[in-house]
């Protein structure tokens, strides 16, 4: 993202899951089966909330490095790619439409990096908590009203709510995870 990008908070669309699916069919079968899994992640991922209309999805790979290859491959689906883009660890590709304005991002990583969790954590805790999903998106509202123009800022906005809720996240995950394999 960078300063003075305008922020749009769109109302929640039930097509965002299908849209994302397809999406993330496309890529697997273009890349093949180094792209180990693709999720959607991301506020369109969660049901009833407000979002930026671009969905976000996380590619696992088994190195960082043998997707590096693949960025002819990635350019050919008409994704930018725009490296780690100052996310350790990951390549992040954005994909737009005919017009110019971005409808995906891709953030792809070592199917061993703790950023996995992190994300499908928050995911899977706003999902199976709409009162939090509820407040984030009070959260979201609030920041796009006080930095309207400006997305960095807006991001900046939210971290420090998202990190207490992604600790939270993480170690309800593992709770669930540990109790089911008990």
């Amino acid at each position: 993202m960078s300063a003075f990008t305008p922020v749009e908070l769109v109302a929640h669309n039930s097509q965002w899951a299908a849209i994302a699916a397809a999406e993330i069919d496309r890529l697997i079968e273009s890349l093949g089966p180094d792209l180990r899994a693709v999720y959607h992640i991301g506020s369109t991922s969660i049901a009833g909330i407000s979002a930026k209309p671009i969905v976000d999805l996380l590619g696992l790979v088994s190195l960082i490095e043998k997707f590096d290859n693949q960025r002819p491959d990635v350019e050919k689906l008409g994704y930018e790619w725009r490296g780690e883009y100052g996310l350790p660890g990951c390549r992040f590709c954005t994909l737009a439409n005919a017009s110019g304005r971005k409808t995906f991002h891709l953030h792809v990583y070592s199917q061993s990096s703790p950023e996995i969790e992190r994300h499908l954590a928050f995911r899977d805790y706003l999902r199976a908590r709409p009162d939090l999903a509820a407040l984030y998106e009070q959260l979201k509202r609030r920041c796009r009203d006080a930095h309207p123009n400006d997305s960095d800022a807006y991001t900046d906005c939210k971290k420090e709510w998202i990190r207490a809720v992604e600790a939270e996240a993480i170690a309800w995950r593992r709770r669930v995870w540990r109790s089911c394999h008990e």
